[in-house]
């Protein structure tokens, strides 16, 4: 790519668009396009259709989904796989009638199967049943991997998807409702704390920044403690779902975006198709290749917090995939590892969160 190349950027308000957005800028990308959802609903195929026809992109950074924890992903079934395939459908189909040089697709490692042999490798795609609670959205970024890999085929695109794992970082999603695991803890601990300090100032700006189900810092402090209960969330104790023992792998966002761009910039559909007679799995995991247990995460986020309180696992609520680390043989391979590990990268976001 060349600095003044035009790169939009689909979702470059989220986690992961920001960071990619953020990245390129550093390294002297000029010509950068984004559209809130306000400005460009990415579900409407005549919108999408129009803002290509107007833009005319050369490359594209397909970040933007919808994304959630594992309570949203087992709640919002049909919308997580009726939603990520209509934008997938409408920005890869534009990008292919728009001559788009390269796009890149972003997609996630939920997409392995539940019980796949550990570390994940790129091979283990479609190879047993998937984790039921995330089903939906994995089977939708399978899909849109899937089409990546079609379009290169049959008509010599250069599509590369790529598999992140557990992200976290800046502009992350706190909801408790909706949020992934480590945000969610982060919070949920952290108004632990507030609680149990007696501490309502903090407690009233986190939920003005961040209203519950409606309760701002402006609702008395019996609404506020009755809607943070439905959460786990206590003067004695946090509780937290499962029981603590799941493995999980996270990487820090502007990593993430770091390795997006290195890939953009560094490697093509060529590099990764192989000589076999059958071509497939070319997608690239994305991440660190370590993990650490999910009541060891809460407990570096309570030392983090300087949490004085006790931490409840309810194991009547569901684990999730036992455990999901990634192979990232291939892309150490391809020329890229992570810096940011997990202990710095909890204090950076915590930090964050405060503002």
């Amino acid at each position: 790519m060349k600095s003044s190349s035009k790169i939009y950027v689909a979702g470059h308000r989220g986690l992961v668009g920001s960071a990619i957005w953020n990245n390129l800028q550093a390294k002297g990308y000029t010509h950068l396009v984004g559209k809130t959802h306000a400005e460009l609903d990415l579900l409407d195929g005549a919108a999408v259709k129009a803002f290509f026809d107007k833009e005319q992109p050369e490359y594209v950074v397909l970040a933007a989904a919808k994304v959630g924890g594992i309570v949203a992903n087992n709640t919002y079934r049909a919308d997580f796989i009726y939603e990520n395939l209509q934008i997938q459908q409408n920005v890869i189909g534009e990008s292919f009638r728009h001559g788009v040089k390269k796009l890149l697709f972003l997609g996630s490692t939920c997409i392995y199967p539940r019980d796949a042999v550990q570390p994940m490798r790129e091979d283990a795609l479609l190879t047993a049943p998937l984790e039921y609670t995330n089903e939906p959205y994995a089977i939708a970024k399978i899909a849109g991997l899937k089409m990546c890999e079609s379009f290169n085929l049959q008509y010599g695109t250069n599509y590369i998807a790529v598999m992140p794992t557990n992200l976290y970082g800046p502009n992350d999603n706190f909801d408790l409702e909706r949020s992934h695991v480590l945000p969610a803890m982060i919070r949920k601990i952290y108004l632990g704390k507030c609680l149990q300090e007696g501490n309502w100032q903090a407690v009233r700006r986190d939920l003005n920044n961040r209203p519950v189900e409606g309760i701002s810092g402006e609702a008395t402090e019996q609404d506020m403690v009755a809607v943070l209960a439905k959460y786990g969330i206590y003067r004695q104790y946090v509780e937290l779902w499962g029981t603590g023992k799941p493995l999980r792998e996270f990487l820090w966002s502007e990593e993430m975006a770091d390795a997006s761009v290195y890939i953009l910039d560094h490697v093509d559909f060529a590099d990764l198709r192989g000589d076999a007679p059958e071509v497939r799995n070319c997608h690239i995991n994305i991440g660190t290749g370590k993990e650490l247990s999910i009541r060891e995460l809460s407990e570096l986020i309570k030392r983090t917090v300087d949490y004085r309180g006790e931490i409840r696992f309810n194991a009547d609520k569901p684990d999730g995939t036992m455990r999901k680390l990634t192979d990232v043989s291939k892309l150490h391979a391809l020329g890229w590892t992570h810096k940011i590990e997990i202990e710095e990268g909890v204090q950076k976001l915590f930090d964050w969160y405060r503002g």
